[in-house]
């Protein structure tokens, strides 16, 4: 049941992601990226469960539109910090607010106390690790 609701949200996300000039693993790296300046394309690709050779192209589209800079890392001047921009921040504030619209309406349609359950179960679930997921 969940891979459906997943494929289902994707689906309904996509639209605004485009309004907003992104794609999912774009957006996926500005959310990434809110946490503060990030140790590096490999230690990011990591966090977000992306193939860090597939991430740099996504990384090279953000931050040719000014969205991400990728500045020397001092500890170790072949790696990259990557960083949010001010416009970035912009970008990513825009549609976490356009798709959190839409979840809310589409959370509308359940009776309050099901709605509660419902996010309070995606919490824990989001919550587990990968091994407590795949059972390994």
């Amino acid at each position: 049941m969940i891979a459906p609701l997943g494929r289902a949200l994707i689906a309904a996300e996509q639209p605004i992601l485009e309004a907003h000039g992104l794609t999912m693993w774009g957006y996926v790296v500005l959310l990434a990226l809110d946490e503060g300046p990030a140790r590096g394309q490999g230690v990011l690709a990591q966090e977000i469960r992306a193939d860090k050779t597939r991430i740099i192209a996504v990384l090279d589209d953000l931050q040719e539109r000014g969205l991400i800079e990728r500045t020397p890392d001092p500890a170790d001047r072949r790696a990259r910090v990557l960083a949010l921009t001010p416009q970035g921040r912009r970008v990513r504030d825009a549609t976490q607010a356009d798709i959190q619209a839409r979840e809310n309406r589409l959370l509308a349609k359940l009776p309050a106390a099901d709605r509660r359950g419902f996010l309070n179960a995606l919490e824990i679930l989001a919550g587990l690790s990968r091994e407590e997921l795949t059972g390994d």
